[in-house]
């Protein structure tokens, strides 16, 4: 995976806490800065370290799944994306509070990087190529950081994107983050087969 692909993937993992970070918006009367940083902290440091820990397992079995790790990464990244979906039109609307104690940060951002878990484990059967000189390992933690960062930016931008426009971009984000993710899977089959 080159760059563009996990610059891409970081976008769409991070649709779970942009939508949760616009209902967070949505229950704060007033965004001071440290709110919304705290917010993009939680969820950034959390889609950071779940892809990191599902590569460190996936390492663990990469050669038993070579012959099959395209399809590996694939079917994590189709199913993730399918669920994102499925969330998208579900019409079930979340209910969130205004308040940011670390007990319910860590569940929220527990629950919005279950996928990174998986997609972690997909950097382990399709390398990682952020920095052509840099080992596999690197690689990926650089690509963990940039999913970090991504996210936290994005889920900062969130907070004030519900405050200011309500959850119209909530169902939006969550459909373009599954679609990216879907669509990231297949380009890893097509080029495994030599089409792209």
């Amino acid at each position: 995976m080159d760059l563009l692909s996990v610059l891409l993937i970081a976008v769409g993992l991070s649709m779970d806490a942009f939508a949760v970070s616009v209902c967070k918006g949505l229950a704060m009367r007033r965004i001071p800065l440290r709110s919304a940083a705290v917010v993009g902290a939680w969820f950034g440091a959390f889609q950071g370290l779940m892809p990191l820990t599902g590569y460190f397992l996936g390492i663990q079995f990469e050669r038993y799944v070579n012959a099959i790790a395209p399809w590996v990464a694939f079917v994590l990244l189709a199913v993730i994306g399918a669920n994102m979906l499925r969330e998208a039109f579900s019409g079930e609307e979340e209910k969130e509070t205004a308040t940011l104690h670390p007990r319910e940060m860590l569940m929220l951002a527990v629950a919005t990087s279950i996928d990174a878990l998986a997609v972690g484990i997909s950097y382990a059967m399709v390398p990682v190529s952020v920095m052509a000189s840099a080992s596999q390992t690197a690689n990926t933690v650089l690509a963990c950081a940039l999913t970090a960062a991504t996210t936290c930016l994005i889920s900062m931008a969130g907070v004030y994107i519900g405050a200011v426009f309500g959850a119209r971009y909530k169902k939006r984000a969550e459909i373009a983050g599954g679609v990216i993710l879907i669509l990231i899977g297949a380009e890893i089959v097509l080029r495994h087969f030599g089409v792209l």
